[in-house]
């Protein structure tokens, strides 16, 4: 009786040992093995989100949708007040229009018209000129004859000398106008042309980013701001749930490393449809090694290094949910050369 406790006692012993070890194994952490060698792991659903924004404020006008709607990549989703946007972009139309005739005029030059008067100008001149010139030279005998002061003479010459200047100034100011406006001007006035035209594509891209757009497909999840509310720049809008990618991440320990590569094909199980996997493949394997994170398993296994892999899925619908557990199954590769077929030799 004695001997059958003790060695009731050894099997049951044994029994616990073995129990112990196959629990403690590094394996047991997120992989299991079965007999057509495939591995399992388990993972949950990772799906991108974006928050959407204006890239100008402005008060909020409208919104399309609501919390929970499908959104197709390009639809608009959101538009803000868009007067006082298209006020500026007016102003910079009428500034643009400005600074182009004012080119214009500098390149044409002077009208005709213009340019007849300057030779009006000139001609005068030179009959004012002339006829000083004469009464100088007639003064000048008087004076020397003594018919006349010297004071009368002073005063006709002076008379004199000023027309001639004034001819002169008459003929540089026609010589000018016929010549036209200088280059540097002319170039000036283009490049403030050029100012005018940055401004408005300034004021009409403004414009435009008064309608927000989705920018892929996906749920909304969010309403951040109501019509009505005042959107700085950046501000969080809505934010959408993208429906492509989509992925699982899941951790596998360091000996259960080698038995994966990218681009290994994988089926994706999930509890409320078991029956029907989603297919996916291996995209990313971490070249870094990490303890559990604290939501997998035990105390005892999160202080445990793994590596964390990612599996995209092929053909994403609507039942995939953020963070939903799911069991991954990865196929089985050929072996090509002593390594995984779709890993990269190094």
């Amino acid at each position: 009786m004695k001997k059958q406790s003790i060695i009731i006692v050894l099997v049951v012993g044994m029994v616990l040992g073995v129990a112990f070890y196959v629990w403690d194994r590094p394996d047991s952490l997120s992989v299991i093995a079965n007999n057509e060698q495939n591995t399992t792991v388990f993972g949950n659903v990772d799906i991108r989100q974006v928050n959407l924004g204006f890239r100008v404020a402005g008060r909020v006008k409208q919104l399309y949708f609501d919390e929970g709607d499908e959104v197709r990549a390009g639809e608009l989703i959101a538009v803000l007040d868009s007067e006082p946007f298209e006020e500026e972009m007016a102003l910079h139309e009428s500034e643009l229009s400005a600074a182009e005739a004012d080119y214009e005029r500098l390149q044409s030059g002077f009208r005709q018209q213009e340019i007849k008067v300057a030779r009006a100008a000139v001609s005068e001149r030179q009959a004012t000129l002339n006829n000083l010139q004469a009464e100088f030279i007639r003064r000048q005998k008087l004076v020397n004859e003594g018919n006349v002061s010297r004071q009368s003479f002073d005063d006709i010459r002076a008379q004199r000398d000023a027309a001639r200047a004034g001819l002169e100034s008459a003929r540089e100011q026609l010589a000018l106008m016929e010549e036209g406006y200088r280059k540097e001007e002319v170039a000036k006035a283009n490049a403030q042309v050029g100012v005018r035209m940055a401004q408005l594509e300034i004021a009409r891209t403004r414009l435009n980013d008064t309608n927000l757009y989705a920018p892929s497909s996906g749920t909304l999840l969010t309403r951040a701001l109501e019509p009505g509310s005042v959107a700085g720049v950046g501000q969080t809008v809505v934010t959408l749930s993208l429906s492509d990618p989509v992925w699982v991440r899941a951790y596998i320990s360091e000996s259960g490393l080698g038995t994966i590569a990218p681009g290994m094909n994988a089926e994706v199980f999930t509890d409320s449809n078991h029956d029907q996997p989603y297919k996916g493949h291996i995209g990313f394997i971490s070249p870094k090694a990490e303890f559990t994170p604290k939501n997998i398993e035990t105390p005892d296994l999160r202080t445990r290094l793994v590596f964390r892999f990612r599996v995209l899925v092929d053909n994403p619908d609507n039942r995939l949910r953020q963070g939903m557990p799911v069991t991954v199954k990865l196929l089985p590769q050929k072996s090509v050369g002593g390594k995984l077929d779709g890993q990269v030799a190094k």
